[in-house]
């Protein structure tokens, strides 16, 4: 029995899944945040953390495909602003990226990305006011 790949080790072969998924709505793009907001530290820049829950609240409140949230993030990064220092929760949601690369490939592991996206998002729960502010003030939405 192998060892469970380790947390990048785990992103990079989601990260092959994703980007070769072929699917229009780019699933990519959600995987991608909730693996930046679920590994933020207190030591990295403030926007990954703010871009990737912006993400997540366009994804998991609005309804946004991947593909909208990247045009998003396209429209924050020429805002060139100071973006705030989130308070950095001790749990961030209860499914990892070895969660899901543990999962089926196909609908099953897709479907997994979509809870995972959730339960990152729910965790959270005490910066929504302060994402859903950034997302209307940086993005009129």
């Amino acid at each position: 029995m192998s060892a469970p790949p380790s947390t990048q080790d785990a992103y990079n072969e989601l990260s092959f899944y994703t980007l070769t998924h072929g699917d229009p709505a780019f699933v990519h793009q959600h995987a991608a945040d909730a693996y930046a907001a679920q590994n933020a530290s207190a030591e990295g820049k403030p926007n990954s953390a703010v871009f990737a829950l912006i993400g997540l609240y366009l994804h998991v409140e609005k309804g946004y495909s991947g593909r909208e949230v990247q045009r998003a993030h396209t429209r924050l990064a020429g805002k060139r602003r100071i973006w705030p220092r989130l308070p950095l929760p001790s749990n961030r949601g209860a499914l990892t990226v070895r969660d899901v690369v543990a999962t089926v490939p196909g609908p099953a592991r897709d479907q997994a990305i979509e809870a995972w996206c959730v339960s990152v998002w729910n965790a959270y729960g005490d910066s929504h006011g302060a994402i859903a502010d950034l997302a209307r003030s940086a993005l009129g939405i």
